[in-house]
């Protein structure tokens, strides 16, 4: 087996299965030129000083990456609003309500979702997200002020809102959590090196880029059941253990997607 495993793509997601997993070492490069979250540039490149809070508003369609405080205030009536959050990899987002006035029994909503939903495709998937779907919705106008905080299971999350009456409005404040093993990722960045380990956990894990990219896997290290290893490589990695497969799409959700490789065995390489 070669050292190290390259594949070109428009959108590639490393979809890992882990039954006992250790180490997955990923390095992501030559990125093309089209960047499909224009909405992330002027976050990436804002810097604060030292105890500033970065104050902004929103819009009814957004994309974060940074901490701060955002508030969307409506002109006119917002029946389709969507604000996604994303952080580093090693990162989970907590979404707090500082204020929130939005007539409820009149229909509007503000609901946070544990994740991205895009297109009618959930990331996580279903599958792979320790809650179901209906867990993963915070509905304020059902809550109220019971749950005021929402802290994301990886590092993106979003908020769906309806506000129908000019004035109203919230006001969050967004903050991030250290998280030692990240598990479910969509790297906000095309080129970069990322590690992902997964301390013997019977889980299913995943790292999306949503690119055109060159990924080279250089090292790899998997359990396997009862710590036996196969002689010879199997069709899939079917009742293998722990293994790495590679799967491209236009979508979020990795169980649409098709599949373009399955990695069963550790190997170690120099990742050039």
């Amino acid at each position: 087996m070669p050292s190290a495993f390259q594949f070109q793509c428009h959108l590639v997601l490393i979809f890992l299965a882990a039954s006992k997993g250790e180490t997955r070492y990923l390095e992501v490069r030559d990125a093309g030129e089209d960047d499909p979250f224009l909405l992330l540039s002027e976050d990436l490149k804002r810097e604060l000083s030292a105890g500033q809070i970065y104050r902004r508003s929103l819009r009814c369609i957004d994309m974060l990456s940074i901490e701060g405080q955002f508030t969307f205030t409506a002109d006119q009536p917002q029946l389709h609003c969507a604000t996604f959050f994303i952080g580093e990899p090693e990162e989970l987002i907590t979404i707090h309500y500082d204020s929130v006035n939005i007539d409820c029994q009149g229909g509007d909503f503000l609901k946070v979702f544990d994740g991205w939903i895009l297109k009618g495709e959930k990331f996580p998937s279903s599958l792979d997200h320790p809650l179901t779907t209906s867990q993963r919705y915070v509905d304020f106008c059902e809550s109220g002020n019971i749950q005021t905080s929402i802290r994301s299971s990886q590092n993106v999350a979003m908020i769906f809102f309806r506000i129908q009456q000019p004035g109203n409005g919230f006001t969050v404040t967004v903050k991030k959590n250290s998280n030692l093993f990240p598990c479910n990722v969509i790297s906000q960045t095309p080129s970069g090196r990322f590690t992902m380990v997964i301390p013997h956990q019977h889980r299913n894990c995943s790292f999306s880029i949503i690119y055109p990219v060159v990924i080279k896997i250089s090292d790899l290290t998997l359990g396997h059941l009862n710590g036996l290893f196969l002689e010879k490589p199997s069709a899939s990695c079917a009742g293998v253990g722990d293994f790495v497969e590679l799967l491209g799409g236009a979508g979020l959700d990795p169980s649409k997607m098709f599949p373009l490789a399955d990695l069963c065995h550790s190997f170690h390489g120099s990742g050039k």
